[in-house]
C-alpha cells in the first residue's frame, strides 16, 4: 500500500495489503527504509545507486534475479523475511527486502500464521472514505481554513 506515518509517534510503517482481501499489516520501519520504499513508490530515481539500488545491480550482475520476498516469521514484533533468489534464499530485515522487491518488481508475500495474527481487516467503504481523506489533504491548505470574518491581525 505504501508508506505512512504513524501518530502520534512519528514513526514511519510500512503498510502491506492483502492481495485478495481487505486486511492490511503495518511493520514499522526505519526512517531509511521508509525512504527508499517511498523513492520507488513515487518514482523517485537518484541521481547515483542507493544500498537498495546497487544491491539489486549486483544480484543481477551475478545472473539471479528477485523472485519474490516472503515474510516468514514475526517475533516480539519484528518481522523477519527472506529475499528468494532462484533456489536460493537470504535472510534480510523485513524493510529492506520490501525496497529490493519493489525495485525489482517482485511480489511480497506474508505467512498466514503471521497475516492472521497481524493483519487488520478495514471495510472497502472505509477504505474508500481514507482515500478520499488523502485526496482532500493533498489539495487543501493552511489558508482554506481561515476565519474568513477574521482581521489580518492576530492570527
Amino acid at each position: 500500500m505504501g508508506v505512512r506515518v504513524e501518530m502520534p509517534t512519528n514513526k514511519p510503517i510500512v503498510l502491506l495489503r492483502e492481495a485478495d482481501g481487505d486486511r492490511y499489516v503495518p511493520i514499522w520501519i526505519g526512517a531509511p527504509e521508509a525512504t527508499a520504499i517511498a523513492h520507488v513508490l513515487e518514482g523517485v530515481t537518484p541521481p547515483r545507486p542507493l544500498t537498495h539500488d546497487l544491491l539489486l545491480t549486483v544480484v543481477r550482475q551475478l545472473g539471479s534475479s528477485v523472485e519474490r520476498v516472503d515474510i516468514v516469521r514475526m517475533t516480539e514484533g519484528v518481522f523477519y523475511a527472506e529475499v528468494v533468489l532462484g533456489s536460493q534464499r537470504v535472510d534480510a530485515r523485513a524493510s529492506d527486502a520490501i525496497a529490493l522487491a519493489l525495485r525489482a518488481g517482485a511480489p511480497v508475500f506474508i505467512d498466514d500464521s503471521i497475516l492472521d495474527e497481524v493483519g487488520v481487516a478495514v471495510a472497502v467503504e472505509e477504505e474508500d472514505e481514507v482515500e478520499k481523506f488523502r485526496e482532500f489533504l493533498d489539495q487543501v491548505s493552511a489558508d482554506d481554513f481561515e476565519d474568513p470574518g477574521a482581521s489580518g491581525e492576530g492570527r
